[in-house]
């Protein structure tokens, strides 16, 4: 994190840990905002790649599940990474700013993507790099987070995906269940943004901008489930993360195989679950009266205000949808229900 950022966060309030806000002295109160007040936080705990070279489009292009063409100075998109059995390493946003293409991801996968990168690259004229601190970000979202944010930081971006920039400044609209923006920035930018939200808004801290990110069904890969999933498992595709046009990438023959020829067994549900104990994304998911053979696991979770923990879980179709009683961890533990994302499933 940016030194002179995070003094600005301490004075604001602000609970650290080593992955960045923890919140801002009410948690359970922050929570409640996420899901129906507006609501702005720092995403320093999300790391930040830099792309950047003669080849970079070319070089991108071959690597990731979307179609990079379609990122410019106006659009962003989301992507991920697949390895040649088609399983997803991860998942990021992708947009582009000045001559550098970035890629937005949790700060626990930013090694793992470069290095996996690197191996790529060979005589491509490519510069990769590690880029967190290049901005600083944070994320508005909420009911009244258009008018609120557009009297902070100007225009904003009309559709998801869509981007507006500035000399310092980047606002990408992303999927929520209320209008939610991104946003890449100097810090002092960063700073007057911020006093401006905080008359009306509330500040969140991690915990509610990932609860937010469940709400929507926006999955978010992590190193315990790198390499678990095909896109399609995690809805990838639903989410406009997948082009089934550009051409060939590594596990391309995969993906496409289970869009077009494939029956999808497994896709990814928005849960809940009672009990004090956090779900972590991998964790197992069992039927009552089987706790040898999991049928699923967790993506990501996050705490309730009401109490228990809302998550992102793939899970068999025929368990999710059949009525099944399922657990967490094991055939006893903690009851799942299934709920609903807010978007459709495609007809089978």
């Amino acid at each position: 994190m940016i030194p002179d950022w995070k003094d600005f966060l301490r004075n604001a309030g602000a609970e650290f840990d080593e992955l960045g806000v923890v919140h801002y002295g009410n948690p359970r109160r922050e929570l409640s905002v996420a899901l129906t007040g507006t609501a702005f936080a720092d995403l320093s705990h999300y790391g930040l790649v830099s792309v950047h070279g003669e080849d970079a489009a070319e070089f991108l292009q071959a690597q990731f599940t979307n179609d990079l063409r379609e990122v410019d100075e106006s659009h962003s998109q989301f992507s991920g990474l697949c390895n040649a059995k088609g399983r997803l390493l991860a998942d990021f946003r992708i947009f582009r700013h000045g001559d550098s293409y970035y890629l937005s991801l949790p700060a626990s996968m930013t090694e793992a993507l470069l290095s996996r990168l690197r191996m790529f690259v060979l005589r491509s004229r490519v510069n990769l790099e590690e880029a967190s601190d290049t901005f600083v970000h944070l994320g508005v979202a909420g009911p009244d987070a258009e008018e609120e944010l557009a009297a902070a930081a100007g225009s904003l971006p009309a559709d998801v995906d869509e981007m507006v920039a500035d000399h310092d400044c980047i606002v990408i609209r992303v999927p929520g269940v209320h209008p939610s923006y991104e946003i890449f920035t100097s810090v002092g930018r960063a700073a007057a943004i911020w006093d401006k939200l905080n008359v009306r808004c509330a500040p969140i801290g991690r915990d509610a901008w990932e609860l937010q990110d469940i709400q929507a069904g926006v999955p978010v890969i992590y190193p315990q489930t790198s390499e678990a999933f095909v896109p399609q498992m995690v809805n990838l595709q639903l989410v406009d993360g997948v082009s089934f046009r550009k051409g060939c990438y590594p596990g391309q023959e995969v993906v496409a195989r289970m869009q077009y020829l494939g029956k999808l067994k497994r896709r990814m549900y928005r849960c809940h679950v009672g009990g004090s104990r956090r779900p972590r994304p991998g964790d197992d998911i069992f039927r009552a009266d089987d706790d040898r053979q999991s049928v699923g696991k967790v993506v990501s979770a996050a705490p309730h205000p009401d109490g228990g923990f809302e998550l992102l879980a793939v899970i068999q179709i025929d368990s999710a949808e059949g009525g099944g009683d399922l657990h967490v961890g094991d055939g006893q533990g903690p009851a799942l229900e299934v709920g609903h994302l807010p978007y459709p499933f495609p007809d089978e």
